[in-house]
């Protein structure tokens, strides 16, 4: 959801960096890679080594908070989500998001973008034992629209993300939204889009 259907990604780094600059502590330029995508004890381990701190949880459930006020003004949505969702629709292919957010925060960013009726199932970070970049999430998720994971096309922006869909056995595409496509990471890509406009031309090739 995050930096793929939403340009939320910026708005977690930029409060990231306000809760740090608060701290006096100055986040290293790899921080926004690892902490991309990912969520529970793999977000909270990050955290607390780059903040330098015992135990990230309070500073997680801060950049938490102050994200959710922001998108209460405003969801930011990526280029050609709409037609996307709409030519997936078209041709009857089941959607579902599979995000490291809470339900709560999905529901809430679909719903008030008004694209909640294009997604069959909804599938967060919380409902599975490990965060990405483990496959679980896609795993569950192929499993809740009944299709293999080999089947299933995974669209993800971040490093954590890329690896959990290869991992899963999907065919992945990362279409990079703050993070580009490292060397490590090129080859768990079934293809790398600029945007999810050059995403649908690749899918519209091969379907």
């Amino acid at each position: 959801m995050d930096g793929v259907l939403f340009d939320t990604e910026r708005i977690y780094q930029q409060i990231w960096q306000k809760i740090a600059a608060a701290r006096h502590v100055e986040l290293d330029s790899s921080f926004p890679t690892m902490a991309s995508g990912t969520n529970g004890a793999r977000l909270r381990q990050i955290v607390e080594h780059y903040y330098q701190v015992s135990d990230g949880t309070d500073i997680i459930k801060e950049c938490m908070e102050k994200v959710k006020e922001e998108l209460k003004i405003h969801v930011p949505m990526k280029e050609g989500v709409l037609e996307i969702l709409h030519f997936l629709k078209e041709r009857k292919i089941p959607v579902a998001v599979a995000s490291s957010n809470s339900i709560q925060q999905i529901e809430f960013n679909l719903e008030k973008a008004d694209i909640r009726g294009y997604f069959t199932e909804i599938v967060s970070g919380r409902q599975v034992p490990h965060g990405k970049p483990a496959p679980d999430i896609f795993l569950y998720a192929a499993k809740r629209i009944e299709r293999e994971p080999k089947e299933c096309l995974v669209f993800e922006d971040s490093k954590n993300g890329v690896r959990a869909g290869y991992e899963a056995g999907c065919m992945t595409i990362m279409v990079p939204d703050i993070v580009e496509p490292t060397p490590d990471i090129i080859p768990c890509c079934f293809r790398i889009c600029a945007s999810l406009t050059e995403a649908q031309r690749e899918i519209e090739a091969f379907l």
